[in-house]
């Protein structure tokens, strides 16, 4: 005759392999499951309310919201700059600015598939209209990685040269003249 000790123990152990992938679910950032716009739109709405622009200079808002390998590369750019100096991303590329000014903005999705999407983002800063009109987009490259949606690159245009932060990253990682 089976206990309820051991009816529990052994029920327990067939309903783990049901529940685990549930638990995993959840413990993913609520953020990053959702759409590649409504991720960019929290962004926006969080910078505008807060008028601190993006917040992709701290740790847990990267593991938040990058791509494990964007992350990883934004990290190992970081640890490599000299103690007391700022990373390679010397300002805020939500905002493109050194001092972030977003009054409002717009999104669209550009493109999607499956596992990649692109978003735009078009600000309205509370000083006026940039000089260049590519100064105002700034677009996100997503990723799906382990079901959920995560950016993998953060590109805009300064004066209408175009950036991108994962190029940022990986030129600051490399040897400079004289170096080895």
């Amino acid at each position: 005759m089976l206990s309820r000790r051991h009816l529990i123990v052994t029920g327990g152990a067939f309903a783990l392999p049901v529940a685990l992938p549930l638990l995993q679910v959840q413990a993913a950032p609520a953020i990053a499951s959702g759409d590649p716009v409504a991720i960019v739109n929290a962004i926006y709405t969080r910078a505008v309310k807060t008028k601190n622009g993006g917040d992709f200079h701290g740790k847990s808002a990267r593991a938040k919201y990058l791509s494990t390998a964007f992350a990883t590369l934004w990290d190992k750019a970081e640890a490599k700059a000299p103690e007391g100096e700022p990373g390679p991303v010397e300002f805020d590329p939500v905002s493109n600015s050194q001092d972030p000014d977003i009054k409002s903005f717009t999104t669209s999705s550009e493109k999607q598939s499956d596992d990649s999407a692109t978003v735009a983002a078009k600000i309205v800063g509370r000083r006026g209209k940039r000089d260049k009109a590519a100064d105002s987009i700034i677009r996100y490259d997503f990723v799906r990685e382990n079901g959920a949606w995560r950016i993998d690159d953060i590109r805009g245009a300064v004066d209408g040269e175009e950036w991108s932060i994962r190029a940022i990253l990986n030129d600051s990682l490399k040897p400079q003249s004289g170096q080895r």
